[in-house]
């Protein structure tokens, strides 16, 4: 096979499987089930995981004329996302409606977006990444919406890509000013050639704006506005996706571009960023505390962990690159799983949206309110979880990097959003109240596939709080490979 395409390989059968969807999808009599297309979309994720395996035989290099990369670092990127993809489409399959008519919609969509997500990670040509970030964009609006008989869900679709758009339109002049300074938009030509820049002043610029971009999709302060109101009005399965692979995403391309492209501006971006990093940690747990909606708690909780991600970002190179690396798998685990918990406690529909409509979830399904606390616990960082390793190894990178001050506010921090995550436990563990009966309550039905999502992710957890030196590894060689 020629090596451009193995260089592509993932991207490329996740579009093909994409592909297929729609076509069977369409060739379906107009009453027929689409349930069963998950047996496309899954091998088809799984297949694209095991391309990005095959990758690893392959010498790191570029492919079309560099427009894209294959390395440690993509990989790392590759394997994460098609995982969640992958958990979310067994998500999916179990908590959509059976009757619905869309899934085949659903599953193109998720894949499609999952293409771009993988080809974001991967491209080094400036113009590869606003087309693949617009892939996987586009994607995901229109999954956001996706319960288009609420009123919340076309609004969380419109302001997410009224928004979105927006953010996208800073990226993309910052990335005309790139090319105005230096007359490239491939990435490592940008790097030789910023230093030497004429017009410098356009390359601070372009660096500003392209943060904007970036920092929107990671919804860091103050670009997470979009956050709440789109996780409260989007499916808990769209959102398990949402919240974790296009952050990923992104993060991969927020890395590529400071610690790659324009390492040369640290003393300009890193200060800035030690700011977003605060203000995200404390907007987003000072927020959370006032939330009485479950969803859009773990929206601002989302807020400040990407605030804890980005602590690792003042820490040298190499620590930085990995640590960051590091938390993302973390928080991509243990986020996945509890939304879906809550989405099998809170049904499609989300009638029991509250944190007080939590209560008594362990008495009346002790299985998923035992998950629902340890996915709790590993997002405070206790130790033994993937939390705890993913907030010691990013507060260590920001030590590391003489950021002390920044580290004690993430531990601040993190006590603050111990309180409203041990409420939600307490409310779970809490006994029914007296005029409540447990039997009118409905006791969640967990299937074959959500249960082999709840345990990846349950398994992903543990094994990066109790052996997390294979994944440390691999996020190591992903940081050798960026310099």
């Amino acid at each position: 096979m020629n090596t451009d395409l193995l260089r592509i390989l993932p991207e490329t059968i996740l579009v093909v499987a994409g592909i297929l969807v729609m076509l069977i999808d369409a060739s379906l009599p107009p009453r027929a089930q689409r349930r069963g297309l998950i047996w496309v979309a899954a091998p088809g994720t799984m297949l694209a995981l095991w391309a990005s395996l095959i990758q690893l035989r392959l010498d790191p290099g570029t492919a079309f004329f560099g427009a894209v990369e294959t390395s440690p670092f993509t990989i790392f990127f590759h394997v994460l996302i098609c995982g969640i993809v992958l958990v979310a489409l067994l998500l999916a399959y179990d908590t959509l409606p059976r009757d619905s008519h869309h899934q085949g919609e659903f599953y193109a969509l998720v894949l499609f977006g999952a293409s771009g997500m993988c080809l974001l990670t991967g491209a080094v040509e400036l113009l590869v990444v606003f087309i693949a970030l617009e892939i996987s964009s586009i994607s995901t609006y229109i999954l956001a919406g996706y319960r288009k008989h609420t009123g919340k869900g076309p609004e969380a679709a419109i302001k997410y890509f009224l928004l979105g758009s927006f953010a996208t339109g800073f990226l993309l002049y910052g990335i005309a000013l790139i090319f105005g300074a230096t007359g490239s938009t491939q990435i490592y030509e940008v790097a030789h050639k910023a230093a030497s820049a004429q017009n410098h002043t356009f390359i601070v610029l372009a660096l500003m704006l392209m943060l904007v971009g970036i920092l929107f999709k990671v919804s860091a302060a103050p670009f997470h506005v979009w956050t709440p109101d789109v996780y409260e009005g989007a499916p808990s399965p769209v959102v398990a996706l949402l919240s974790t692979a296009p952050k990923a995403a992104a993060f991969a391309l927020l890395l590529r571009v400071l610690y790659q492209m324009l390492p040369d501006l640290r003393s300009l971006w890193m200060p800035l960023l030690w700011v977003i990093a605060a203000a995200s940690m404390t907007i987003g747990n000072l927020a959370a505390l006032r939330q009485q909606n479950v969803k859009r708690m773990l929206a601002y909780s989302s807020i400040a962990h990407a605030g804890y991600l980005l602590a690792a970002f003042a820490g040298l190179a190499d620590k930085g690159i990995a640590a960051a690396a590091f938390y993302i798998a973390a928080y991509a685990a243990m986020n996945v799983g509890i939304f879906a918990v809550v989405t099998l406690i809170s049904g499609y529909d989300e009638h029991l949206p509250l944190v007080a409509d939590f209560r008594g979830v362990l008495y009346r399904s002790p299985l998923l309110g035992s998950l629902l606390i340890f996915f709790l616990i590993s997002l405070i960082g206790i130790p033994f979880t993937g939390g705890f390793f993913g907030k010691f190894y990013s507060f260590s990178a920001a030590v590391g990097g003489g950021a002390v001050v920044l580290a004690i506010i993430g531990l601040l921090n993190s006590g603050v959003a111990a309180a409203y995550y041990v409420r939600l436990a307490v409310t779970v563990a809490q006994k029914p109240e007296n005029g409540m009966s447990q039997a009118a309550l409905p006791v969640p039905q967990i299937g074959v596939a959500v249960g082999a999502a709840l345990l990846f992710t349950v398994g992903a957890t543990l094994w990066l709080g109790i052996a997390p030196e294979p994944i440390l590894r691999a996020a190591e060689n992903a940081a050798h490979a960026l310099q």
